[in-house]
């Protein structure tokens, strides 16, 4: 398929409807010319105005009229093909049709991020002539204010022995962290499923089918996943049995989970609405599924571009710097439980998803009352997004479930209802605890989807085919008074789930694939093996149990499967199965050699390089540390190729991190040298520089804390873009091109959106300029050479003035490099940031945060662009 040909269908569904409906308040067309013909003006949201018109700096979505036509593409067979094809046909029509406004926003110097899952770009700026010259632009459908979404609230619940408290994540339990023993165990052994479980009788499609989601992948848009915890780990994608591996298997465009990759949960809502789709020991319904994540909630409120991020990468997963994207590697199911108001957003990204075959799930709000009517909340309110209710354990509605019809478009909601109150699963801390709200019943669907798309493959991706099976299977619940039917009303939707019944009518013409995987020599059991299988348009994987044993289903056909282990070759079979048929399909694998691995790490500058950390990526292999010389030895890795990671000592000051591939078939030695570390656009790169003082003249107008003041620039200087004439400097060590932005300020690491944002942090602390301190500029050099300094002379920490810094920052009229110079800093700013950051707060470069990584003497050099 040539992806570059593929139709176009006129505007978004984001911005079809009036910008008034789709945020929930006011929109304004702005005047038109009084001339003849006037160009028609897209509609921008008031907020957008009311903000530019004051002078103050505003973000919002322009979203492009043209999008991408994904009828061909979601006609492609298998899973990854389906999705690549998607991918492809969404990414080739935003590069195509964004190509002009970019070109528009670069001549206006105004910074922008681009989104190509709903053909958009957020852009930031003050300038109320660049709105309107946006809205009058014949390719814009309309400006839309950014905004933020709540995860679906929950309801605390009234406490049962063993759980937490729901306001308080990561909080003592005294439930045990053992692995599977989330719920208690029979005299048997045999595990108790929870109360939801039970009812939508999904523990009875384990004991009748033998199907626990096996070979399906799962995923959640919401605040994040304790990847590790008990109930959770062995399901999760990124971990092979014996390490872990991020790339691919969590995105956290907010930022919150730091730099590593390593998933992390800072409410605990994402955690538990996992562990109700893939958790062991009774609490998921899915718990044989496989699981990824998306932290499309930066705490208790998903901001829309941390959504159409994750919105992207469910999609096409990528690397933990959300690069190389792998559309092959997408989930089969999302479960969304987050929402608010009447919004259209995300009706775009819902229909790509279901273009690419993954079956999405949404939490229909918990703004009800019991009685009131129009109550449920998008994006679950939305026609084209399958929106799930709640209800207690003895049956009734929930009173907080929000209640249909929409007010988006007047489609029936709910779609379905499922078990939402006092649902207890996993929680931070390796806990568990008990919650209430749609979001507690969604991921009863998305779970309930895994079983039957692992049990009956010929379904999956058959997204109208498998609502049609959730909906006639769903035990009716007549409530008309929101209207409807007593099979199909807005209290209930369809009625309550029942995966047993659904699987139950499930076309059957798989094949069962069943097995034992042992170490060839020994016998031994060997858990956590990786066990894929391909053919045709399917490919399916999962994981050996803990006793070696692996299950899947397949269609009938001819099938190579492929098992991987670290510390074992990879085996692979070839061969066919008949539909019926229980194929029993032992694995022997044969172990491998070990070896030693040395070599000497460097620094960007190619100085020895200590404190470094080597590893070897996806092995269980321990971490090395480079010695004072830079040196390092793994003493004990298996034969086999691997990716072996190095990472700079915290602070990274000016080294980037480098990966290599690494083959082992004997003692190995592997050298590297670190790259020069960027901020995530390429932008920005620093080296340390000769120091070079340069006394201050002219004293500025600022004392005291929290103080501020502009200075006309000698020379203009180019940030992010953006060419400068003026800049304003800050008592705090500071250097702020936007305003001065006056207040107590906290120092933060950098990137962060919240403002100040299009800074130089020279040494940014709580600084004071008293008697003793001062603030000066010098210009030196002739024209085309010239230097202007900003010098904090003697300023004195605000909780102690005894503790003093001197330091600048340095502008080079003729390589465009900025330069910070450190004479005196003896806490060596244990307690600053020291970076740069772009006009939006989403860029920027972190030299160091809170972290002695300053010595006197020494200076630092930042470059953007052609000028590294």
């Amino acid at each position: 398929m040539n992806v570059s040909r593929i139709p176009r269908r006129r505007v978004s569904a984001w911005a079809a409807a009036t910008l008034a409906a789709v945020l929930g308040g006011s929109a304004t067309v702005l005047p038109q010319s009084a001339a003849a013909s006037p160009p028609r003006h897209a509609q921008v949201d008031a907020a957008v105005l009311d903000a530019v018109s004051a002078g103050e700096q505003s973000r919002f979505f322009v979203v492009l009229k043209d999008q991408a036509d994904l009828s061909a593409a979601k006609k492609a067979k298998g899973h990854g093909a389906r999705a690549k094809a998607v991918f492809d046909a969404l990414r080739t029509e935003a590069a195509d049709s964004q190509k002009p406004l970019r070109s528009f926003l670069d001549r206006k110097k105004v910074g922008y991020e681009s989104y190509w899952i709903a053909n958009t770009l957020l852009v930031t700026t003050a300038d109320k002539n660049v709105v309107e010259e946006l809205a009058a632009r014949a390719d814009v459908a309309g400006i839309v204010k950014e905004r933020a979404y709540r995860l679906d609230d929950v309801e605390a619940s009234s406490r049962a022995a063993g759980t937490t408290d729901s306001a308080t994540p990561g909080s003592g339990t005294t439930d045990s962290a053992t692995p599977g023993s989330g719920t208690a165990a029979d005299a048997a052994g045999a595990v108790t499923p929870e109360w939801g479980v039970a009812d939508i009788r999904a523990d009875q499609v384990w004991d009748q089918y033998q199907a626990e989601g096996e070979g399906i992948v799962i995923a959640n848009v919401d605040s994040g996943v304790q990847w590790d915890h008990p109930a959770l780990k062995a399901g999760y994608r990124g971990w092979n049995g014996t390490a872990a591996h991020h790339d691919y298997n969590f995105y956290d465009p907010s930022g919150r989970c730091g730099t590593g990759g390593a998933p992390c949960d800072n409410t605990g809502h994402g955690t538990h609405t996992m562990g109700t789709m893939a958790g062991s020991g009774g609490i998921g319904v899915a718990p044989g599924a496989r699981w990824i994540a998306a932290k499309g909630c930066a705490d208790d409120h998903c901001y829309d571009g941390d959504l159409l991020a994750a919105g992207q990468w469910i999609l096409a997963p990528t690397d933990r710097n959300g690069d190389n994207p792998r559309p092959d590697l997408a989930p089969n199911i999302v479960n969304n439980s987050w929402g608010g108001g009447n919004t259209d957003f995300y009706q775009d990204i819902v229909d790509a998803w279901n273009a690419a075959g993954i079956f999405e799930a949404f939490a229909n709000g918990n703004d009800g009352d019991g009685v009131t009517c129009s109550t449920a909340r998008a994006p679950g309110a939305q026609g084209s997004s399958y929106a799930v209710g709640s209800y207690d354990s003895s049956g009734r509605i929930a009173t907080t479930s929000g209640f249909g019809p929409s007010l988006n478009d007047g489609s029936t909601k709910p779609n379905i209802a499922a078990p939402g109150v006092n649902i207890r699963s996993a929680w931070p801390g390796g806990s568990y605890n008990a919650i209430s709200g749609t979001s507690m019943a969604t991921p009863h669907v998305a779970g309930t989807v895994a079983l039957l798309w692992s049990e009956a493959p010929s379904l999956i991706g058959d997204i109208d085919a498998t609502r049609a099976l959730l909906n006639e299977t769903a035990r009716d619940v007549a409530d008309t008074h929101c209207g409807g039917t007593a099979g199909f009303n807005n209290v209930w939707g369809e009625g309550k789930l029942d995966a047993l019944a659904a699987v139950d009518a499930a076309p059957h013409t798989k094949a069962v694939v069943t097995g034992k995987v042992t170490d060839k020599d020994t016998g031994a059991v060997v858990a956590g093996a990786t066990v894929t299988v391909k053919g045709g348009d399917t490919s399916r994987s999962t994981v050996s149990r803990d006793d070696g044993t692996y299950r899947f289903t397949v269609p009938a056909g001819s099938y190579t499967v492929t098992t991987g282990h670290y510390g074992y070759t990879d085996h692979t079979a070839t061969y066919e199965v008949a539909a019926g048929e229980n194929a029993d399909r032992p694995i022997a694998m044969t172990a491998v050699p070990h070896h030693a691995v040395t070599g000497t790490v460097l620094d960007a500058q190619g100085a020895p390089l200590a404190g470094a950390t080597v590893e070897v990526i996806g092995a269980p292999v321990d971490a090395a540390t480079t010695r004072a010389d830079g040196t390092y030895t793994l003493p004990d890795v298996a034969e086999g190729s691997f990716g072996l990671g190095f990472t700079p000592p915290n602070p990274a000051r000016c080294n980037g991190p480098s990966n290599r591939v690494l083959t082992v078939d004997g003692a190995e030695t592997a050298d590297v040298r670190l790259p020069r570390r960027t901020d995530a656009s390429g932008t920005t790169t620093c080296a340390p520089a000769p120091y070079g003082w340069i006394k201050g003249r002219t004293t500025l107008a600022l004392s005291g804390d929290e103080d501020a003041t502009g200075v006309r620039l000698p020379f203009p200087v180019d940030f992010y873009g953006v060419r400068y004439t003026s800049l304003n400097v800050t008592t705090n060590g500071l250097v702020n091109f936007l305003s001065p932005r006056l207040g107590d300020l906290t120092n933060t690491d950098l990137p962060n959106a919240t403002q100040p944002n299009g800074i130089i942090a020279a040494y940014w602390d709580d600084l004071v300029v008293d008697k003793r301190a001062s603030v000066q500029t010098a210009v030196n050099g002739a024209v085309g050479q010239r230097t202007f300094a900003v010098v904090w002379n003697n300023a004195a920490s605000a909780g102690d003035s005894s503790a003093r810094v001197t330091f600048e920052a340095v502008f080079d009229e003729a390589t465009g490099a900025v330069t910070l110079q450190y004479a005196d800093v003896a806490a060596g700013g244990a307690s600053a940031t020291v970076g740069v950051e772009n006009q939006a707060g989403t860029d920027g470069f972190a030299y160091s945060f809170d972290r002695s990584a300053l010595t006197d003497g020494t200076a630092i050099r930042f470059t953007q662009g052609s000028n590294r």
